[in-house]
């Protein structure tokens, strides 16, 4: 961790603890290996976390396009995962469960045209 992304971590977690101290309560999850810091508002849950999470993976399938021999199983699971957390409380459709089948499909065809010397 550079030691301006040190001083900044210590500098917001005094900020948090400014808004603690007005009932705001706030979650902080830190990576400090990544430089990564995200902070949740009291009412997140893990839910929430999780379709957070996969915004960032889907803005990585969209930064990456095509170019990335992992782009289709990166893509596809990413949107059959974003079916199963938007029906989290939800049972599954019929064409929830048809449209996961079809993105497993497609995963299984990419696997099986991944360029051999990534086969493994």
């Amino acid at each position: 961790m550079t030691k301006e992304f040190e001083n900044f971590c210590n500098a917001l977690a005094d900020l948090i603890k400014s808004y603690e101290q007005k009932n705001l309560a706030l979650k902080i999850h830190e990576n400090v290996d990544m430089e990564m810091v995200k902070i949740y508002g009291s009412n997140s849950g893990s839910l929430e976390r999780a379709k957070a999470g996969l915004e960032e993976v889907d803005e990585l399938a969209y930064d990456t396009a095509e170019h990335h021999p992992y782009w289709n199983i990166l893509y596809d699971g990413s949107q059959m995962l974003k079916i199963v957390l938007e029906r989290w409380h939800e049972d599954l459709t019929d064409d929830d469960l048809k449209e996961i089948h079809w993105y497993v499909e497609k995963i299984q065809n990419s696997l099986v045209n991944l360029p051999k010397h990534n086969a493994h």
